[in-house]
């Protein structure tokens, strides 16, 4: 049983909606709503970043179109788009404190591809990648084997494959959502934010801008017009517009025989922020911890229970994509109702707030520590809480204060001891191409973490020779670190 009446005008919405699917075919094919959120797997049939472009579009391969006659055609009048995307930036490069001429003498395919796989685990190079990720600079020319835009998509999903959907959302709307590569994105994250009927309502009134069928159907759906979602789906199952899978899931959706039912959909190989959607409208819904992080914060919802909302939180802040204090505001919400994993580190930060509030953290500040480096969160705690510890004392509350303190690069009377390693002979920044040297460095910085230090720190010396010796020496002092923040006893 449907859960309306099909309206009159049924072939017409089918007929429209198969156009605007089969139009958009080569963008896609993937088995993500839009290939911009990729789990383990980065295998894909959908266009990314460096591709050429689908036919139809501009810069594609193939044969141009050739007048048959000599007569003036019709003039068309068509808006003009919001120029090269990737120019668009959140912030200058000065106020970002990054060199102004970082893209210059490269190329956007190469780019791209450095953008998408520069490693950056260590907690200071995850904030430096942030900041090139989201900056204004001039754009490089599009070269062989990638079309305008590709480097701005290539910023855009590495966002979203750190987890920082909020960035990512910024970042692509400075460019303008008119655009069906940045609008899918768009949607991708109004989905995992629960946000989707405000992008259901761009795309029911924006033609052609669709990220599938399957989109279509569920936003018809969405904004209250189950008839026609109901019709298009079976015109889309005739046309053999979805596939099995696909049909499936949205016939759930959409049929109210299937509310009662003890049925389970079997998980996805491959979800996509549409699936991970419809399960949880069919009472299905899906595990976030084996999906990509950028799952991870549909469970940060308020429906949702504060043990859930605590992991999908420190998951999400082990790889900075949290501000630390939202996390520590998430902790103290409530009095934790168990022991053992999540509710320890709870219990423990509810205590140290306590000890904090005095003025005097000793007395919790070891067990929140052990807690935390437990759990591989050492440098969480010390986003959360460095910069409220006082210097100066004695005992181990001190020295973990000093090392919390240097975690994230706070004065401390304290001297730090770099590994000899970490030191390399000072180098020259090139004159161009300094965007490459730059991402190519981080990925040096990140092998300290496998333990080749003299790699660090030649990717080090090029940090500095950059003119970003702040971010060089927090890295060093990170690296450094290491071995205590991550020691499973003391």
């Amino acid at each position: 049983m449907i859960r309306r009446p099909f309206p009159v005008p049924a072939m017409t919405v089918i007929l429209a909606l198969a156009g605007a699917a089969q139009a958009q075919q080569p963008l896609s094919a993937s088995d993500w709503l839009s290939g911009s959120v990729r789990g383990p797997d980065r295998e894909s049939s959908a266009w990314r970043p460096g591709d050429a472009p689908p036919p139809g579009v501009p810069g594609a391969p193939g044969p141009r179109p050739v007048a048959r006659t000599g007569a003036v055609g019709s003039i068309q009048v068509t808006r003009l788009g919001n120029g090269n995307p990737d120019a668009a930036g959140l912030v200058t490069p000065r106020k970002a404190g990054l060199p102004p001429r970082l893209w210059e003498g490269s190329d956007t395919a190469t780019l791209s591809a450095l953008v998408l796989r520069t490693p950056a685990r260590l907690p200071a190079m995850n904030a430096l990648l942030d900041r090139i990720l989201a900056t204004q600079f001039v754009p490089p020319p599009a070269g062989p084997g990638a079309a305008q835009g590709a480097l701005f998509l290539a910023r855009a999903d590495r966002l979203l494959d750190m987890g920082a959907l909020d960035r990512a959302q910024a970042l692509l709307i400075a460019a303008g959502p008119s655009n069906p590569e940045i609008f899918r994105r768009l949607f991708d994250i109004a989905l995992l934010k629960g946000d989707e009927s405000r992008a259901c309502g761009i795309m029911n009134t924006t033609p052609g801008i669709a990220p599938s069928f399957a989109a279509r159907i569920f936003c018809l759906a969405q904004t209250g017009d189950w008839a026609a979602a109901a019709i298009s789906l079976n015109g889309a199952e005739t046309l053999g517009l979805l596939d099995a899978r696909q049909a499936e899931l949205l016939t759930h959706f959409l049929d109210d025989a299937y509310v009662d039912s003890a049925e389970a959909l079997p998980m996805p190989d491959r979800v996509t922020p549409l699936d991970f959607r419809i399960h949880e409208a069919i009472g299905q819904p899906l595990p976030t911890t084996s999906l990509p992080l950028a799952f991870a914060h549909s469970d940060l919802r308020p429906n949702n229970g504060w043990k859930a909302r605590l992991e999908s939180a420190e998951r999400l802040a082990r790889a900075g994509a949290m501000p630390p204090g939202a996390l520590r505001a998430l902790y103290s919400e409530q009095k934790p109702a168990a022991s053992g994993g999540v509710w320890e580190r709870a219990g423990a930060m509810r205590t140290l707030e306590a000890a904090l509030a005095t003025g005097d953290p000793s007395p919790a500040l070891p067990q929140a520590f052990d807690q935390f480096r437990a759990a591989d969160m050492a440098d969480v705690l010390a986003a959360m809480i460095a910069a409220d510890l006082p210097q100066g004392g004695g005992g181990r509350s001190a020295e973990i204060a000093t090392w919390l303190r240097q975690w994230q690069g706070l004065p401390t009377p304290v001297p730090l001891i770099l590994d000899p390693a970490l030191k390399a002979d000072p180098v020259v920044a090139p004159e161009t191409r300094q965007g490459e040297s730059l991402l190519n460095a981080m990925a040096d910085i990140d092998a300290g973490l496998d333990g080749d230090l003299p790699r660090a720190g030649r990717g080090l010396a090029m940090l500095r020779a950059l003119g970003l010796t702040a971010e060089a020496d927090l890295a060093a002092a990170q690296l450094s670190l290491l071995p205590v923040m991550r020691q499973t006893g003391q």
